[in-house]
């Protein structure tokens, strides 16, 4: 409890001490009460009550004047999201070995698999996780797939990714990555219509559209030209962030080194440069993680903290009970202790 005036409050002493001293004006003196009887009987023992409570209401008025306010403080986190789709390549070349995070050769979308979920739910080390953002989830081979609408129901999600499996028939076989492009392109042009959702997060805006595409070789299917869905792209106001996942050559001293851009990674390239982003390669576990890392450090939530006060008014509640006791002191003098002059 607070006051917003509480200097008010030093009207008390002072309303009482002028109380008092009216009253002592206005007595009778008297040679001597000896004679008086000693104790008061019938209603004269209660003719103080009117008075006290006619200074009783006084003083809950100036309480009531000194405005008596009650409120608490609360804080909101408010995150200014990112949007983000995540493309994964799910063709048949994707079954094809590289080396995984214990030095053993595993299947690319394993280790793609992987590093998705670690990308989203974070690994505690070099990965902090997306629980402010809204993600989307698209496969695609011969035909692109949505597996997850924009959300940010991660645990979900990462059930989704842990299932995946290669798409090795061959009427599903190929790289469409234009068509995949194209719907991400397409659920990233207008997210704010998910804040509502109670899947969302605290988000005021989104801060950033975001596209993430991982493939190991060239689009040869599907209805969209690459060049053709990174336009929409970038008039939507989207990065692409290509990854191409390939295989490596040794130098002459052993280490492992990146081949040069190839056809396919250049128009890559080229898609990320167009839209803002940026193109890598990746050739093991190691160097999809630096990828994935530089990534995540490229694109975070601004997370900032509101401070709200939330004030209710209890003047009325002594300024109440200031109305009802004097209408008690009038109603007590009016009847019971009334006193005939």
């Amino acid at each position: 409890m607070s006051f917003l005036y509480p200097w008010v409050l030093v009207l008390i002493p002072l309303v009482l001490w002028l109380l008092r001293r009216r009253r002592s004006r206005t007595s009778v003196k008297v040679p001597s009460v000896r004679l008086w009887p000693s104790k008061k009987s019938g209603k004269a023992r209660f003719l103080w009550l009117p008075v006290a409570l006619r200074r009783l209401s006084i003083i809950l008025v100036i309480v009531a004047m000194a405005r008596p306010q009650a409120g608490s403080t609360y804080s909101l986190q408010v995150a200014e999201g990112i949007a983000i789709q995540l493309l994964v390549d799910v063709s048949s070349s994707m079954d094809m070995s590289i080396k995984g995070k214990d030095g053993k050769n595993r299947s690319r979308l394993d280790v793609a698999k992987e590093m998705v979920e670690r990308f989203i739910a974070g690994d505690g080390d070099r990965l902090k996780g997306r629980p402010d953002d809204l993600i989307g989830f698209i496969t695609f081979a011969r035909y692109a797939d949505t597996r997850s609408p924009l959300t940010s129901g991660h645990e979900a999600l990462l059930q989704i990714v842990r299932h995946l499996e290669i798409q090795n028939r061959p009427n599903e076989d190929g790289t469409a990555y234009g068509d995949a492009l194209a719907i991400a392109a397409a659920r990233l042009r207008n997210p704010e219509e998910l804040m509502h959702r109670k899947d969302t997060q605290d988000t005021d805006s989104i801060k950033s559209r975001v596209i993430v595409l991982l493939t190991d070789s060239e689009n040869n299917s599907g209805a969209h030209l690459p060049e053709e869905a990174a336009g929409l792209a970038k008039k939507w106001g989207c990065r692409i962030y290509s990854i191409s996942l390939g295989d490596s050559s040794l130098d002459p001293t052993g280490s492992t080194q990146i081949k040069s851009l190839n056809a396919a990674e250049k128009v890559l390239e080229h898609l990320s440069v167009a839209t803002g982003g940026i193109f890598r390669q990746a050739c093991d576990y190691e160097s999809l993680l630096s990828v994935y890392e530089e990534i995540d450090h490229l694109e975070r939530s601004k997370i900032s903290t509101r401070s709200f006060d939330r004030l209710a008014e209890w003047f009325w509640l002594p300024l109440a009970l200031a109305a009802a006791t004097l209408l008690l002191a009038l109603t007590l003098e009016a009847t019971w202790l009334r006193v005939i002059p």
